[in-house]
């Protein structure tokens, strides 16, 4: 076999995998083995650079989008749905189509295709005899924004389509969504970093589909379903009977339009059913109600189209949304339990937080026992009480909530809560400062705060020590082997070895582990790695108060060792870049403290880092990821002040600069932008709000 026929034989059986593994969920070979065949197509492509072809699996991954997104137009507009919230709405839906198609009212019920509504972004996809050339978002549904880098990167969406091929170019409609199990990792790892949370998965969707970084839109793991046959780039809308003549295929209904895209290879929605008439379609939408937990991805509701394509022609659009389709949505989903428990847990700040501790229940998809009740101010303004009766539901599906007691079943004599006099776990005094909501408790030998406080030193944004978990910790306090994070450098196997610990059977049996000797080597390993880890994870794990992954990078960049910031006074910190009063104030105020010194002073001794390595010192001098781009700020952001977006920026090699132009790298729109958001949308310079800069800016800090 010539090195062409293997290239084309590889292509072939890995385009094959990638539909069975991100399409049809139904893998045929191990990861392994889908990694062997991809590292061999990159060595015949290395060996032969005139063999490589665009639509090839190696070019999924580019590198960065120079000069962030273009605007380009759409082959026809691409329109919203109606929505529908009720039986009665959806039946005055069915009303409407029966009497735009002339119907009797005892005529047979009219055909429909319902699909389960995907949570995810809009895009349009276009392929030019049978290859990907480009992809877009939704934008204003007229234009959107070029995102076809992110778009390949894509696994469930195909580079080149299978036989038979579409001649000229074909423009298909789709959703691009991230699956539930990507969304927990995203937030899990983000939680971790200390970023905030995504709401939900569609947010998610659309901040990474909008990243300037394809690598890391590659690693998030979107993926895609496709509905449409919508438009040609000659301005000339493409029907599906346009799509028969040159296809030689024909195509009535919507199900046809559906079967062509799969045998395309395209993703489509799995569960769609053809309905004859609303009564079968109102079962649908209740079945789904209930199952909408057992699948990968979100969906808030079923999207509901006329089948047969005449019908549509017929019944035709409005200039927003078109006549023969409807968004059925699915009601919020809240649950009313026993709140038994108010109880209250310490951080490694001291600070205290109040949880509601529930009589379990099921919402979305999981068993909710604890929910969380934010400070005790908000739970006085709720009227939340011991013994009440709540409804409580998932923020963004995600973080359990308590929403509002049921006031009509609160029980006689509960009363109003209040937040404990003294730590729960050493019963030291509890204070709040003057203008905080949070209360805290002083004393830093508390073993609640020295728990917490190791957690957070072996993080994996801190000094990311594996295998030092929660369990293990609790482990090494109880046994008086640790006092602080100094003491995790005298560890050794052995005394791992030795530790053990006790879960529970499901017949209520207690089970006595030892951590073994393997488990200990490992352990002792990570942390002998991490005396020499960069030193913002340092300045990041010792803890310090308002010092999250980002400010540590930031003081790491302006200052080039413990020491040097040590020494720093209130003034020089604030001088720093992003560094305000209140962080500088608590940088030194931590420094002052004489056991803080001395616990650097057993760091060092122990052999961990203290100041900048080799490499972080040439990544300073060699710039940064945005370095040649600039940007616009616009509107108000609520998470961050303008110098600080300004600071941000800059740190990463950009410029911003005041006015918009063809060369703009991107604008960053808050509340009530102005003029430059109009601007940019003329001269095709994307947008991004507040929520993907956020996002961009910590990326490019992690890369």
């Amino acid at each position: 076999m010539t090195p062409a026929e293997r290239i084309d034989e590889l292509r072939r059986l890995i385009r094959h995998h990638e539909e069975r593994y991100y399409v049809l969920n139904q893998p045929e070979i191990a990861d392994a083995e889908f990694d062997a065949l991809m590292r061999e197509l990159e060595r015949l492509e290395a060996e032969h650079p005139d063999l490589v072809t665009d639509d090839s699996p190696t070019r999924r991954v580019g590198g960065r989008v120079a000069g962030g997104f273009a605007t380009v137009d759409h082959a026809g507009p691409m329109l919203s749905l109606d929505n529908a919230y009720s039986e009665e709405e959806l039946r005055a839906f069915d009303d409407r189509v029966r009497r735009g198609l002339g119907l009797e009212p005892d005529a047979p019920g009219v055909g429909y295709v319902a699909e389960l509504k995907i949570d995810g972004v809009s895009v349009a996809l276009r392929y030019a005899d049978g290859r990907l050339v480009r992809g877009a978002t939704r934008g204003d549904g007229v234009r959107g924004e070029d995102v076809t880098p992110n778009i390949r990167t894509i696994r469930a969406i195909p580079l080149r389509l299978r036989e038979p091929v579409p001649a000229g170019q074909v423009e298909i409609r789709g959703e691009i969504y991230l699956p539930r199990r990507a969304f927990e990792r995203i937030n899990r790892e983000r939680e971790e970093t200390g970023e905030p949370l995504f709401a939900n998965p569609r947010n998610a969707a659309a901040g990474t589909l909008r990243n300037l970084e394809p690598a890391l839109v590659a690693r998030r793991g979107l993926s895609a379903c496709l509905y449409q046959l919508a438009g040609a780039p000659e301005g000339a809308p493409l029907r599906e009977t346009a799509v028969e003549a040159h296809l030689q295929v024909r195509l009535s209904t919507h199900g046809d339009t559906l079967d062509l895209l799969r045998r395309w290879g395209l993703p489509v929605e799995l569960h769609w059913r053809r309905c004859a008439g609303v009564g079968e379609l109102l079962a649908f939408c209740q079945e789904w109600a209930e199952r909408r937990r057992t699948i990968e991805f979100e969906t808030d509701g079923v999207v509901i189209k006329v089948d047969r394509l005449s019908d549509r022609r017929a019944l035709g659009a409005t200039s927003k949304c078109p006549r023969w389709a409807v968004a059925f949505k699915f009601p919020a989903e809240q649950k009313t339990t026993l709140l038994k428990k108010i109880e209250v847990n310490v951080g490694r700040t001291g600070a205290v937080t109040p949880f509601a501790v529930l009589e379990p229940v099921t919402i979305a998809g999981s068993t909710v026992s604890m929910a969380t009740l934010h400070n005790a101010d908000d739970i006085a303004r709720k009227n939340i009480r011991e013994g009440d009766w709540v409804v409580v539901e998932k923020a963004g599906d995600v973080i359990p909530r308590v929403v509002a007691p049921v006031l009509s079943r609160r029980p006689a004599g509960a009363e109003p809560w209040q937040m404990p006099d003294v730590c729960p776990r050493c019963g030291a005094a509890l204070h709040r400062e003057e203008g905080e909501a949070v209360w805290r408790c002083e004393n830093t030998s508390c073993p609640a705060r020295l728990q917490r406080g190791l957690e957070h030193f072996a993080s994996r944004s801190a000094m990311n020590i594996e295998g030092l978990g929660d369990s293990l910790i609790a482990q090494l306090i109880a046994q008086k082997l640790v006092t602080d994070s100094a003491d995790l450098y005298a560890l050794s196997a052995d005394a791992l070895a030795g530790l053990t610990s006790t879960s529970t059977r499901g017949d209520g049996r207690l089970i006595e582990r030892r951590f073994g000797e393997k488990n200990a080597v490992k352990v002792v390993a990570e942390i002998e790695r991490s005396r020499s880890n960069e030193l913002w994870r340092l300045m990041y794990g010792l803890g310090i108060r308002h010092i999250g992954e980002h400010s540590a990078q930031v003081l790491a960049q302006a200052f080039p060792s413990v020491d040097a910031l040590r020494d720093a006074s209130v003034e020089q910190l604030q001088d720093t870049q992003e560094v305000g009063p209140v962080l500088a104030a608590s940088v030194r105020s931590w420094f002052d403290e004489p056991r803080n010194l001395t616990l650097v002073e057993r760091l060092r001794r122990a052999g961990v880092r203290m100041e900048r390595s080799a490499e972080e010192q040439t990544a300073l001098r060699s710039g940064g990821p945005l370095q040649g781009r600039t940007y616009v700020l616009t509107g108000t952001l609520a998470s961050m002040s303008r110098d600080d977006a300004t600071a941000a920026i800059e740190r990463l090699g950009g410029k911003v600069a005041g006015s918009v132009s063809r060369k703009t790298a991107g604008v960053v729109v808050g509340a009530e932008a102005g003029s430059k958001a109009d601007k940019a949308r003329e001269l095709g310079v994307p947008l991004l709000d507040e929520a993907a800069f956020r996002a961009l800016i910590a990326e490019l800090d992690r890369a």
